[in-house]
């Protein structure tokens, strides 16, 4: 008897803290028990929705990364790729999104660092639960993620900006694309620039990575062997506080121009180090260089007239209009580099192939990409009128032609562009930066 008293005074006991302990939790400042309801409500909401989904057949709402260089050495080009990105996620929303849910986005940010890159996308994929990443920027980022994360993964990754050739041949199962051109095309039409400037013998200084490398292999292989032009290649780190031995090893012929394959911060250096030293005068520059910054660190009256390459976009079609006003009324200037309409492109083509496969699976909607980025089929322009044609005739099965705000994608074997062009563009005496041509591929 005695020892049921006690185990009764026990219990008693317990309750009583359980109570006093539930009352603490219940009254903690009124700001945090509402944002805890709120939270409960949004996940209660959310759970109910994906249930509803799922018991229709349909799936949960699509969800795209966008995995790009908002801090370090690409980040004034990044922050607009971006931009981009998130004006396709509005657009496509507008457009009734997918499976009549709005797409849902998560941004990473890498620092223009491929072990930050992966890092990003393990998070993006494994807790936020993306489908697709539309990303890396560089080269050497979206071989890292495609290797090591999206590839064994299963997700499509499509990059706005990587054009290095080694991306062609990467060990990603078929699951990386891209929506800019290869460098085996890039370099040719640098080397056609260079020749059309008049220069015969140049020194390249080509920042050593995956896309500094193919760069410049490309280009001085079209030099040599289609304008029988001379080229001494030197390769830099970046990151340093000076590249003079580097500058002055490219002079071992005696160029008259300096092609510069660099990101801003190296190049500005090489740049300032060449002509304080009166080692070079003459330019001309891959697409990392067509920056404002550049032009502002070292004055249009060294830099005013010398050319360079970037991707280029299709001139003055439907699409690139519609795009670019599209642009204007949202961010209330107009685009200025280069890859921010890819990075655009690249998400409609994901919201189209995901609509076209009826699913979120990555292998599924992979599938679907090279179905709706070329011929023939339905035109789809980049405007909310076009995209909601192009998701219902996707949702219906009917054949889609995605011709873009930069180019049509229709992609090869490889995830490459089969299609595309390279613009020409100078840096202006006054300061500025005109586009002024393209050179058509695949045309």
């Amino acid at each position: 008897m005695r020892q049921l008293l006690v185990l009764a005074a026990s219990v008693a006991a317990i309750l009583a803290l359980l109570t006093a302990a539930c009352s603490s939790d219940d009254a903690p400042s009124e700001q945090a028990g509402t944002a805890d309801r709120q939270a409960q409500a949004e996940q209660a909401q959310s759970q109910q929705t994906d249930a509803s989904a799922q018991s229709d057949g349909a799936p949960g709402p699509l969800k795209i990364a966008f995995l790009g260089d908002l801090t370090g050495g690409l980040a004034e080009i990044g922050v607009e790729m971006r931009d981009g990105f998130l004006l396709a996620i509005k657009q496509i929303n507008a457009a009734g999104g997918v499976f009549g849910q709005p797409v849902e986005f998560v941004i990473g940010d890498t620092n223009t660092d491929p072990t930050i890159a992966i890092e990003e996308a393990r998070r993006m994929i494994e807790i936020e639960g993306a489908h697709v990443i539309v990303g890396a920027h560089s080269s050497t980022n979206s071989l890292a993620v495609a290797e090591s994360i999206t590839g064994p993964a299963s997700i499509p990754q499509i990059s706005p900006a990587s054009s290095s050739p080694q991306l062609a041949v990467a060990a990603d199962n078929d699951f990386l694309f891209r929506a800019t051109l290869n460098d085996k095309v890039q370099g040719p039409a640098l080397a056609q620039l260079v020749s059309e400037q008049g220069y015969t013998n140049v020194g390249v200084i080509y920042r050593d990575d995956a896309w500094g490398q193919g760069i410049a292999d490309s280009f001085a292989e079209a030099f040599i062997e289609r304008w029988a032009g001379q080229v001494v290649k030197v390769a830099v780190a970046p990151q340093q506080t000076t590249y003079l031995s580097e500058i002055q090893r490219s002079l071992q012929n005696e160029p008259e121009a300096l092609v510069m394959l660099a990101y801003v911060p190296e190049g500005t250096i090489i740049l300032r180090e060449s002509i304080e030293n009166d080692l070079y005068n003459r330019f001309v520059f891959g697409p990392t260089s067509r920056n404002p910054s550049l032009m502002e660190a070292i004055g249009p009256e060294h830099l005013g007239d010398m050319h360079g390459t970037a991707p280029g976009t299709a001139p003055g079609t439907e699409s690139a209009l519609l795009w670019e006003s599209a642009f204007i009324e949202e961010y209330e200037r107009p685009y200025g580099f280069p890859y921010t309409k890819q990075a655009y492109d690249a998400a409609v083509a994901f919201a189209l192939a995901a609509e076209a496969a009826g699913s979120t699976d990555g292998a599924a909607i992979r599938d679907q990409l090279r179905r709706i980025g070329g011929a023939p089929g339905q035109v789809i322009v980049a405007d909310v009128g076009s995209i909601r044609l192009g998701l219902e005739a996707a949702r219906n099965g009917e054949d889609i032609d995605y011709e873009g705000a930069a180019q049509s994608l229709e992609w090869d074997e490889n995830g490459d562009l089969a299609r595309g062009f390279v613009g020409i563009w100078r840096f202006t005496a006054q300061g500025g930066i005109e586009d002024t041509g393209v050179i058509p591929y695949g045309e």
